[in-house]
């Protein structure tokens, strides 16, 4: 795919009177860092909640909505959003969802009790939802270029992938040594740190992106419903499932007959678009549903600490950052389809080796026995994101980003939802189950890969 010329907002940025070459390489730290930030608070909680817990009760279902809050809220926002990025302009829409992303973290980390925090962490997740688009615009804008652009693209999506790697690690730490309000708290200074950093980064030209305000309403309805249906059970959650099946098919009904929707069912009539997504929904369901579940399992089932849980992910943390760059530059070389079939393949096997755990399993055999899954998931996420990136133009990467990542964050919050409920109705049986949910899963997107075919990212 030739990629067009830089724009001349790309080149050139008026500040005070004067023009100023942008630094590719000052954007590209500033999208990261951001990146970053809201990708750790995607993982960070989860080691965190039983604490959550002993302050303010709210069970199983109580814990599910602490991070599914966020996660659907990024989610279902995000459709919306990468078309904001793209009108606003990707800093602007960058500065605005940092800065919310900030106040709300301070929010959630004084909350007096369970339904303000479980607010709050959805203010995080509308906010989350504007950078996550908007920062990978600014990295599509500030590198042109095909071959520089796959290696941008994996440095981005390697320091999100750590940050979420990192999460439990650091929530287990925070956790014990200060209390849990310090998983939310620690965002201040790193947000600051990254809105300095974008004050001296060039800014984005605006966009002709119209809303969809209906396909958006409808959205955020069908997903609610389905989630609040996974996680409450019972009448009421019967109800809340037929109210988002309706929701969900009202949705496509709009979407189709819209100039201008939400989600742009023709960015899937592209096979490597379709698989993208798939194989990114897949990564979601079971890395974050098995960080939820394992963290739970560490310290409910096993009787650990929130700082012994935190270190049992430390192996599979440890590798995920070096298993994306190397990812990036596979696909730099060879097309970004080899290391997404070998992913996903290994993702398979490491979900299948999980199925011997239980209550006593050693936590240390536990911790190795995860780094294969990780590993897979690893290998999978930055060729995936640099696939679709190559199969949009430049004027829709705010948009198709929006995409993807909406499918990412609704596959982990379902996962969440699920592998919560089948836990809670026996750990061990309800552990085996979402481990082969995942095993499936990355059969099928692993098969699917398998029928892409391309050229490398840096080919003429």
């Amino acid at each position: 795919m030739t990629s067009p010329a830089p724009s001349s907002a790309t080149r050139l940025t008026l500040r005070g009177g004067g023009l100023k070459s942008p630094s590719p390489g000052l954007v590209l730290a500033a999208a990261l860092l951001g990146f970053a930030l809201i990708s750790l608070d995607a993982s960070v909680v989860n080691v965190a909640l039983p604490s959550v817990e002993a302050a303010f009760g709210g069970g199983m279902a109580g814990l599910q909505w602490v991070v599914d809050a966020y996660t659907l809220s990024f989610a279902a926002l995000m459709l919306s959003t990468g078309a904001f990025a793209d009108r606003a302009g990707a800093s602007r829409a960058y500065a605005i969802g940092l800065a919310v992303f900030t106040l709300a973290s301070a929010a959630c980390g004084l909350a007096p009790d369970l339904p303000a925090l479980i607010a709050a962490r959805a203010a995080q997740g509308v906010a989350a939802a504007v950078v996550l688009p908007a920062s990978l615009s600014l990295v599509r804008q500030a590198y042109p270029e095909p071959a520089g652009r796959a290696r941008a693209v994996a440095t981005w999506a390697a320091g999100g992938a750590v940050a979420v790697a990192l999460g439990p690690v650091a929530g287990g730490a925070l956790t014990t040594l200060w209390d849990w309000r310090g998983v939310f708290f620690v965002n201040l200074p790193l947000g600051a740190a990254a809105l300095l950093l974008l004050v001296r980064a060039p800014r984005s030209e605006r966009r002709p992106a119209p809303l969809d305000v209906p396909g958006q309403l409808l959205a955020v309805l069908a997903l609610t419903g389905v989630t609040f249906a996974v996680i409450e059970g019972g009448t009421t959650g019967a109800v809340a499932l037929l109210v988002g099946v309706l929701a969900g098919a009202l949705f496509v009904r709009v979407e189709l007959r819209r100039s201008h929707p939400v989600v742009p069912f023709r960015l899937f009539r592209s096979r490597t678009v379709s698989v993208a997504v798939a194989s990114g929904a897949a990564c979601s369901v079971a890395f974050f549903g098995l960080v939820f579940v394992f963290s739970l399992f560490f310290q409910q089932v096993q009787g650990r600490s929130a700082l012994y849980a935190g270190l049992m992910f430390l192996p599979m943390t440890g590798l995920i950052g070096v298993a994306n760059l190397v990812s990036g530059k596979l696909a730099a070389r060879h097309g970004p389809q080899v290391p997404m079939r070998a992913g996903q393949s290994l993702a398979a096997v490491g979900a299948l080796l999980l199925l011997g755990v239980d209550e006593g399993t050693p936590p240390l055999l536990v911790a190795w026995l995860l780094v294969p899954m990780a590993l897979g998931c690893a290998l999978t996420v930055p060729p995936l994101t640099i696939a679709m990136m190559d199969a949009v133009p430049a004027e829709r990467a705010g948009l198709a980003a929006g995409v993807l990542n909406s499918a990412r964050q609704v596959a982990g919050g379902l996962g969440i939802a699920v592998f919560g409920a089948l836990v809670s109705d026996g750990f061990t049986r309800g552990l085996r189950e979402s481990l082969a949910i995942s095993a499936a899963l990355f059969a099928v997107t692993a098969s699917l890969s398998f029928r892409l075919s391309g050229r490398p990212a840096n080919s003429p």
